[in-house]
């Protein structure tokens, strides 16, 4: 790469795309502190990550005695590996590289670092003296899942078959564990609506009838009505409103059954009523299995055609604003057209910050971990390096990424490794000038006065071109789609610099809910 940062963040796509350990690496002191963001990242959303750095010799080092380059790395990473050791001879190399993987990949995913010293790496010896040799999976760590209490499933099984208006809540959790299939057979089988966190979308896909899309009026009006709740491998945090009313029912009023492998996330926001310890995937298998004993299939509930009505009616707000042909370019039109370009299997990334709240109106995702977005940290510059990532865990598949002109120009001299990495995908950037959800802000705030937001207009398809990659610059809507076209036929890394009208762009619709979350429990002067 060019840079540790797109490093790391390719390392956390790839994970997110095929669920196993992603692995980045950076030399010692500014390469390891460059790679901290990308590990941030993925430490935020609970992606698994083998994250190694290169440390002084070990004479010179721990304390640290004035050489250059000189850092206390592991300290440097604490805050964002669950696990973090030095390797101080060339012995204990298989031994920890094998206990980082198990870490990683144990309870709740995340990333993991190894400092290793320039000596113990160009050291050399006997394999034969070797106390710990390199061991297959299954005999270093568990490779079966661990199971909640099968009591405690039992009685969530009575819970939800008793339920009027039961509702299934995934988390990020369910694309870790891998239980897409176990969230959709359970709520097909009690015909139970299906909402999500805001980085689960594609756990079901999002035109399945009992799909209810993420902090739309038609999730947000189930979530609240529901009677019980299930709640699998989520927190619900900030953007799932606390789990708190008026979004949600009251808690002596609503009952919650929350399956998470992380015993720290049980009732983290909300208090339950039952608490499932467990992997997601085992443990919604036999709470299927004892639903299936108590009642046969559910038929379909008559609050669902409510649901999807208002569901219905919140889209099609959206798909009327698509519905233009102006210049600049109307947002929802760039996302439309996108969207209907590209297959269902594609993998959508999303970089931004009001193109990500634009894209989510019409950017439909369909299947599990087709879907990447920074959700938990909201991290800019991931767009580009996703894209290589999941290219790179999934080369059949079609890539494509919307970033907004702010988050693509953090790591947008990547395009030079992808174009020497002869990927093919495709970025659309959702060119404003200016850092608008900023811009938006300061405005609300300060009377309309803003400072220090707009930028020049930088011909990002030209330096497309420089690095090697297809470049075209699109004003006309009605050239998203050709340009689309030929981008793909190009068989190279490929970027489209969309202008899109600034002002329309400036506001997204719903953006006070996101800005009531942000701001909740400030004093505010405004």
């Amino acid at each position: 790469t060019r840079h540790e940062q797109a490093a790391a963040h390719m390392a956390d796509a790839y994970a997110r795309v095929t669920g196993q350990p992603g692995v980045c690496m950076g030399t010692v002191g500014p390469g390891a502190v460059d790679l901290v963001p990308g590990v941030y990242t993925a430490w935020a959303d609970s992606i698994p990550m083998i994250v190694l750095t290169a440390q002084n010799q070990t004479w010179k080092s721990y304390p640290e005695r004035g050489s250059m380059q000189s850092l206390e790395q592991i300290d440097l990473f604490a805050a964002i590996t669950k696990w973090q050791a030095r390797v101080t001879h060339w012995q204990r190399i298989p031994e920890l590289v094998q206990r980082a993987f198990r870490i990683a990949l144990s309870g709740r995913p995340r990333p993991v670092h190894l400092d290793l010293h320039v000596d113990v790496l160009v050291a050399t010896g006997d394999e034969s003296s070797l106390t710990h040799c390199p061991l297959p999976p299954e005999r270093y760590r568990p490779v079966r899942p661990p199971v909640a209490d099968p009591e405690l499933i039992e009685q969530a099984a009575q819970m939800l078959v008793e339920a009027e208006r039961p509702l299934i809540h995934p988390g990020g959790g369910v694309l870790r564990s891998g239980a897409w299939e176990e969230v959709r057979e359970l709520a097909e089988y009690l015909s139970a609506p299906v909402t999500t966190s805001t980085g689960a979308c594609g756990v079901l896909p999002e035109d399945h009838p009992l799909c209810l899309i993420a902090g739309g009026y038609g999730a947000l009006g189930a979530q609240a009505m529901a009677d019980v709740v299930l709640l699998v491998g989520g927190r619900l945090g900030d953007t799932d409103f606390w789990g708190q009313p008026p979004f949600w029912g009251e808690p002596d009023q609503q009952k919650l059954i929350q399956i998470d492998i992380e015993p720290e996330n049980i009732a983290l926001n909300r208090p339950v009523d039952l608490a499932l310890v467990g992997d997601a995937k085992a443990t919604l298998r036999l709470l299927i299995e004892a639903i299936k004993r108590r009642t046969p299939p559910v038929p379909e509930r008559p609050e669902m055609a409510e649901y999807r009505s208002v569901q219905e009616g919140w889209l099609a707000q959206f798909e009327a604003q698509a519905d233009t042909d102006q210049k600049p370019i109307h947002p929802l039109r760039l996302v439309r057209d996108v969207r209907a370009f590209f297959p269902r299997d594609a993998i959508t990334i999303v970089d931004g910050g009001n193109s990500t709240v634009w894209s989510h109106y019409l950017n439909r995702i369909y299947g599990p971990r087709t879907f990447l977005w920074a959700s938990d940290s909201g991290h800019l510059g991931t767009g580009l390096p996703y894209a290589i990532g999941a290219k790179l865990a999934a080369p059949d598949r079609p890539v494509y990424a919307i970033c907004g002109d702010g988050a693509f120009g953090l790591n947008m001299q990547e395009l030079e490794t992808a174009a020497r990495l002869g990927l093919s995908f495709v970025i659309v950037i959702v060119n404003d000038r200016q850092w608008g959800m900023i811009k938006a802000k300061q405005m609300s705030a300060y009377d309309a006065r803003y400072i220090g937001v707009d930028f020049e207009d930088v011909r990002y398809d030209q330096v497309a071109k420089a690095m090697g990659c297809w470049g075209e610059r699109v004003e006309d809507p009605a050239e998203i789609t050709p340009a689309l076209e030929r981008a793909v036929s190009s068989g190279k890394p490929a970027v489209l610099d969309v202008i899109v009208d600034p002002w329309v762009h400036l506001t997204p619709p719903d953006l006070e809910n996101l800005d009531a979350v942000w701001m909740e429990g400030c004093d505010l002067p405004w």
